[in-house]
């Protein structure tokens, strides 16, 4: 069975940076399944259509092309690393992540990114649905200040105007809507260890994972299934 890890949690609670620290270490294939999302999300606002409405969003869905490549996330062959994280368009990625019918149709092409020699992922429902019997699960979280204040230092490195209270109240209404969607909400598995990265820097994040994987790995039989 390949291995994954992985790695759930609020947005902004530092997931993909973690994420990508541990597959780079590991030699692990990496998923960061909010970008799919956010290039549906793209998708939807640049067709004109409705975020809230799941057919009118479903129908975007099936009809775009959506291919990584190495450092490039491509929506019809056209390169949006970049678009996808700009602030609306991660409203915009909540939004039609709370349809149930988008999130199975994304379902496969998620899965499809677990291989050899294994996978970190990261998402809101990358243990409780994507990969339920990941070899190990985190609750990567952090307060809503905290991850606040992340994303506004984030946007303007960037170059890009923010406002703190505009942001940590996005946050906040952002937790609540996707705790509250009826699929596949943000929960913490009963089987996933929580790790709360409040007061952790990236290297003290990713160290912790990586020592709860250790053990795992340890105690793993040596032949390859």
């Amino acid at each position: 069975m390949v291995p994954v890890i992985a790695i759930d949690g609020p947005s902004a609670s530092g997931k993909g940076t973690v994420a990508q620290g541990v597959a780079g270490l590991l030699g692990f294939h990496y998923l960061d399944s909010g970008a799919l999302y956010r290039i549906v999300g793209l998708a939807v606002v640049r067709a004109g259509g409705k975020l809230d409405v799941e057919a009118e969003v479903l129908s975007i869905l099936l009809n775009i092309k959506i291919n990584f490549e190495n450092s490039q996330m491509l929506l019809d062959g056209a390169d949006v690393a970049e678009a996808i994280r700009e602030e609306p368009i991660s409203v915009a990625a909540s939004k039609v992540g709370a349809h149930a019918r988008v999130r199975e149709a994304l379902l496969e092409r998620q899965r499809d990114f677990r291989q050899l020699p294994g996978l970190v992922a990261d998402g809101r429902d990358m243990g409780s649905v994507v990969f339920p019997d990941s070899t190990l699960k985190i609750y990567l979280t952090a307060s809503a200040q905290a991850r606040a204040e992340r994303r506004y230092k984030q946007l303007i490195g960037k170059g890009l105007s923010a406002n703190m209270a505009a942001l940590l109240q996005d946050i906040m209404l952002r937790d609540q809507r996707d705790i509250e969607r009826a699929a596949a909400p943000l929960q913490k598995c009963p089987d996933a260890i929580e790790v709360d990265t409040t007061h952790l820097t990236v290297e003290q994040a990713i160290a912790r994972v990586l020592s709860y994987y250790a053990p795992i790995t340890s105690t793993r039989p040596s032949t390859t299934q």
